[in-house]
């Protein structure tokens, strides 16, 4: 099916990239994948990047001839394609109406809504709700003059209450346990503090 296959399109390289993700299981997507692991290591942005878009297409034709393929139309795990694509395009404003619609008509899990709703917020640059979202920036080593990225976890409402908003929403990690996924400790900045950073 088409949707199985936009998914692992999807997933496959962003579990290259996942700081969890062995070397053996790089070497084993490499393979999946017909790419060179030296070659994943150097493009693997550039390539995320031109699937994301011919992802994009497809899924735009799939919702405008048969609306959010959700859970009773393609089952699971498929019914969550749809909702990554768009979770990784430029097109969330658009599309979020329909994520919110699957989610409330239990299509997708709230999880994904919830994300969705976050990457929003965060685009807006506004507070996120659940803190799923993280950004990474080039900052200037004082002492050295050297650039290094950083990765931190963008700014949420409220931030005491984050987990219990997470676990209501059905996501079994804590903001702290998110982050160190991402292989950073979880600390609350505001976008002022995270503006004056360079």
């Amino acid at each position: 099916m088409q949707l199985d296959s936009i998914l692992f399109q999807d997933q496959i390289f962003r579990e290259y990239i996942d700081h969890q993700t062995s070397d053996l299981r790089k070497k084993e997507i490499a393979t999946m994948v017909g790419y060179p692991k030296y070659q994943l290591d150097n493009e693997i942005w550039s390539l995320i990047t031109k699937t994301d878009s011919v992802n994009l297409i497809k899924v735009e034709n799939i919702i405008k001839k048969y609306g959010y393929p959700g859970k009773s139309l393609v089952g699971e795990p498929t019914n969550t394609a749809v909702f990554l694509v768009v979770q990784h395009s430029p097109k969330i404003a658009k599309y979020y109406p329909l994520i919110e619609e699957a989610g409330k008509n239990k299509e997708i899990p709230f999880t994904d809504v919830a994300m969705m709703l976050d990457r929003k917020l965060t685009e807006a640059r506004k507070p996120q709700i659940y803190g799923t979202q993280l950004e990474g920036k080039s900052i200037t080593n004082k002492q050295t003059g050297k650039k290094h990225q950083i990765i931190y976890v963008l700014p949420i409402k409220n931030a005491k209450e984050v987990n219990s908003r997470r676990r209501k929403a059905g996501f079994e990690t804590t903001v702290e346990e998110n982050a160190r996924r991402f292989g950073i400790e979880y600390k609350p900045y505001t976008y002022e503090e995270i503006n004056r950073m360079n």
